[in-house]
């Protein structure tokens, strides 16, 4: 199948996923993740109705930023190490993971007008991934409040690759349930309005557990690209 034609099988079952929890598939952002595949791909992802491109390295996307010219919100979804803020300022719309008060400084000093960000949470608590713990969320919220450069527009996460969908939708939920919570603390004097979570296995669970970005690189584009071959 055809980029185009990937995009709208999936745009279907993301728009099935909301009806099953009443909502419009207007209200979900597809961010097509464009991770190893060149600019070209990206180029025809956009010219096929994509709006929003995600990207996991900075150093990788400044080269497919520089060669394509169509427009496009660009999301950095992978780790952000402090001394890539400068770069990925200048290229990325939204980023999705501030994990840490010490990078949240760094995008704050760096920044010339208000970021959009979203905070990771490492939701399934896993060594080998970066985010903020669950029962950290909230007091990691409050601290951002001192940095004016940063926009928090609501929270991101990665769950464990499991096969249990319950489990799965729980963890989904509890993501939702601390967002909702911080809304009702009023910790910042705006509402948390997003939740990214979701990727080409779990969108759909995601959605019907009140995701507002999914992350889909693979349905539409195939396996990723070995870079180093």
């Amino acid at each position: 199948m055809s980029i185009a034609e990937n995009i709208k099988t999936v745009r279907e079952r993301i728009a099935q996923a909301a009806q099953n929890n009443s909502r419009r598939a207007d209200d979900i952002t597809l961010i097509a993740v464009t991770k190893t595949h060149p600019a070209a791909v990206v180029e025809e992802a956009i010219r096929s109705g994509i709006t929003d491109i995600g990207e996991n390295r900075v150093q990788e996307a400044v080269e497919k930023y520089e060669n394509v010219k169509e427009r496009a919100v660009w999301h950095l979804v992978g780790h952000l190490q402090r001394n890539k803020v400068k770069t990925a300022l200048r290229i990325f719309d939204i980023i999705h993971s501030v994990d840490s008060i010490r990078l949240a400084a760094e995008i704050d000093k760096r920044a010339a007008a208000p970021v959009d960000v979203l905070v990771e949470i490492n939701i399934g608590e896993e060594p080998s991934k970066s985010g903020i713990l669950p029962d950290a969320t909230l007091p990691f919220l409050k601290e951002l409040r001192a940095f004016p450069n940063l926009r928090c527009r609501g929270l991101m996460t990665i769950p464990p690759m499991i096969e249990d969908t319950e489990r799965l939708r729980r963890y989904f939920r509890e993501v939702a349930r601390i967002q909702s919570e911080a809304n009702r603390m009023n910790i910042f004097d705006y509402p948390l309005t997003d939740l990214s979570m979701g990727m080409t296995d779990d969108y759909e669970t995601a959605i019907e557990e009140g995701a507002t970005m999914v992350r889909i690189g693979r349905a539409l584009f195939g396996e990723r690209i070995n870079i180093n071959q």
